[in-house]
């Protein structure tokens, strides 16, 4: 955000906020709960299409959902202004507030939560601690931006995420799997995942449409000036996020409709520390952030970051790890099924708490 402080009036009444109460995003919830169902339904009742869709795949990497995550993303990076990232990663208050959240909160919370509420269940209480190690970097950058966050601090926060995925994913699978639960007196579990399957999840996920949003902005601004770039070109393909949103959402629950259908009450499991964690960690974070001095903009954007999973990467662990039939790779399956509409609601919840928590905005920290 502009480093220059700015006052608006009601935030209701904010250009910003108004231009996304289109009909596409006020219906946004029947759009991706009628996703999550013509998913499910296609993959339990077209017969061979959940293989046919898996077998689309490169070295592990479904190129169905590789194809809707690029299109999702990809235009909320184009919206991102490049050229103020520096007035992001000079606030100490939020990068450092965000790497406890992530790194030690987040798996810490998610590593409780597991064995608290499915101490019976070892394949499923694994399945959960791996998508609490997987930090979002992917489905966090379009509700932050539904959600009127700081789009560059988003960027930012994405990729330093992305650089500790790559660094400490394996070595805190070892330690809340094996390490932690054997100094707790708790049976222990081993997690078998190379730097090179982490860092392929963040290049593909992140970097691709990274590199393309900023080469897309430098070059379009250069031709045709800033003016045209975000009145006329960004327009266009905005809606195209949401577009690969729904998209991703059909084909991921098309590959697991099956498995989530024919165990409804091991989802009704796996649910249940999955909505006390998105509650905790999005509550906390946002209180977190209010009572540091962050903003709204990097407070949501703080939130949403800290709330979110990369459930590409947990169920790709999970299935080269345990088996695609396993318990674990269920629990990672479900992480969306869940994360998906609670994370939408959370974007609404938090235009209503701007209103009362931040009745006035600056475009900078102070």
């Amino acid at each position: 955000m502009s480093a220059t402080p700015e006052t608006t009036s009601d935030p209701a009444s904010d250009p910003a906020v108004a231009k996304r109460l289109s009909t596409l995003d006020r219906f946004l919830p029947v759009w991706i709960i009628a996703a999550m169902v013509v998913g499910l339904g296609a993959g339990r009742l077209i017969p061979g299409l959940g293989s046919a869709l898996d077998a689309i795949a490169v070295d592990g990497v479904s190129l169905p959902i590789a194809l809707g995550l690029l299109i999702m993303m990809y235009p909320v990076l184009a919206k991102v202004r490049y050229d103020r990232l520096g007035t992001v990663t000079g606030d100490r208050r939020l990068l450092i507030t965000s790497l406890v959240l992530n790194w030690i909160i987040g798996p810490a919370v998610m590593f409780a939560l597991a064995w608290l509420m499915l101490p019976d269940l070892p394949e499923y209480r694994t399945g959960l601690i791996i998508v609490g190690l997987a930090r979002c970097i992917a489905m966090v950058i379009i509700w932050n931006d539904l959600a009127c966050g700081d789009r560059e601090a988003a960027a930012v926060l994405v990729a330093i995420n992305s650089v500790f995925q790559v660094i400490a994913f394996a070595g805190l699978g070892w330690f809340y799997l094996s390490v932690l639960p054997g100094w707790l007196g708790l049976p222990q579990a081993d997690l078998d995942v190379s730097a090179w399957q982490i860092a392929r999840s963040v290049l593909i996920f992140l970097g691709i449409p990274l590199v393309a949003g900023y080469l897309t902005r430098r070059f379009g601004e250069k031709a045709k000036g800033r003016a045209w770039y975000e009145e006329k070109f960004i327009p266009r393909i905005g809606p195209f996020a949401l577009y690969g949103l729904l998209f991703t959402i059909i084909i991921l629950f098309a590959l697991q409709g099956d498995a989530i259908t024919s165990r409804p009450l091991d989802v009704a499991r796996i649910a249940l520390p999955l909505l006390v964690y998105f509650a905790v960690m999005w509550f906390g974070s946002l209180g977190l952030a209010k009572l540091v001095g962050l903003h709204y903009e990097r407070s949501a954007t703080l939130a949403f970051t800290a709330a979110g999973n990369n459930f590409e990467l947990a169920i790709a662990v999970a299935i080269a790890t345990f088996g695609v039939t396993s318990g674990q790779a269920l629990a990672g399956v479900v992480g969306p099924l869940i994360e998906v509409p609670v994370l939408v609601a959370l974007v609404y919840v938090s235009l209503a708490l701007r209103r009362r928590w931040w009745p006035t905005r600056a475009g900078a920290d102070r």
